[in-house]
């Protein structure tokens, strides 16, 4: 069992959770995701790490209620244990194995979209205890759904808040603060690393293309299953068929054909839609397991 050993609200259904799993906090990394799972019939919830301590054996997970497994999860208190805590699953962040003379040359910015700031703070982080400066932007549609602001500001030389509406911060989403900062404030960014909204990095990644910025993407968000058994997960990058759950979860953002990426995770949400996908995508449908022994 893994003890849920601190519980916060971030947000209107937006939780916060540090869970005891020593294991998981001594090998897992920046852009690493684990997969949860409540009781022994319970859904697998795929999450990526936001944070970890390995000298408290504890690792940070954040969720949106957004349906009944998430709901359920959000009754949970201090105290109270998962049955599974899987991981660390997927590769980690690409920046990590960098050489670090290189890394040290690129100026980065990280776009984070609402719940996405959890997985953008543990590499900005990472990147601050390295000795390297970093800005962030943080976007979401109001006030209300902005997280983890104080503890980006303590990472990143460069915090910039903005929100859809104008409630706070700038006015306007992530792409138009990307504009401002490169266009009115002449920043020069070498490499942007966006995670949000599937559409939001859709058009991160159309606009960083204009400006000749090379761009990762975290597909996160199109996980199901997350051992590569399912399909959920399959995308085509560079013209390959990847599955975010095994080759990722990170991708260059100007390979991934988002289209396609949508338009299924629409169809997989209905069975008809799944046998579609499974008939039409034959053998490529899914990757046939991780190697974990989740899938048995």
């Amino acid at each position: 069992m893994y003890k849920i050993v601190k519980k916060e609200t971030l947000a209107n259904n937006i939780y916060l959770m540090d869970i005891e799993a020593p294991r998981v906090a001594k090998h897992c990394y920046p852009g690493q995701f684990v997969i949860v799972k409540m009781d022994e019939k319970g859904e697998r919830i795929p999450l990526t790490v936001c944070d970890y301590d390995r000298k408290a054996g504890t690792v940070t997970i954040v969720f949106q209620v957004v349906g009944a497994s998430t709901q359920i999860m959000a009754e949970y208190k201090e105290g109270d244990a998962f049955r599974d805590f899987v991981g660390p699953l997927g590769c980690k962040s690409e920046l990590i194995d960098e050489d670090p003379e290189e890394l040290k040359k690129k100026n980065i910015l990280f776009v984070a979209g609402g719940v996405g700031t959890a997985p953008v703070y543990p590499q900005v982080k990472w990147m601050k205890e390295q000795g390297y400066n970093v800005d962030c932007i943080i976007g979401a549609r109001n006030k209300d759904l902005i997280i983890l602001e104080e503890q980006m500001k303590k990472v990143a030389a460069n915090t910039y808040v903005c929100t859809d509406d104008g409630s706070y911060g700038f006015q306007g989403n992530v792409n138009d603060q990307i504009k401002d900062l490169v266009n009115n404030q002449g920043k020069k960014y070498d490499l942007v690393v966006a995670i949000g909204p599937v559409i939001m990095m859709k058009f991160v990644s159309l606009l960083t293309k204009e400006l000749g910025i090379k761009t990762i993407v975290s597909m996160n968000p199109i996980m199901v299953d997350g051992t590569g058994m399912c399909g959920a997960c399959r995308l085509t990058v560079g013209g390959e068929v990847k599955f975010a759950c095994v080759d990722g979860p990170e991708f260059d953002g100007h390979l991934v054909d988002f289209d396609e990426s949508m338009k299924r995770q629409q169809m997989y949400k209905t069975e008809e839609g799944r046998a579609m996908l499974k008939l039409k995508e034959g053998a490529t449908h899914s990757n046939g397991g991780c190697g974990c022994g989740g899938n048995k």
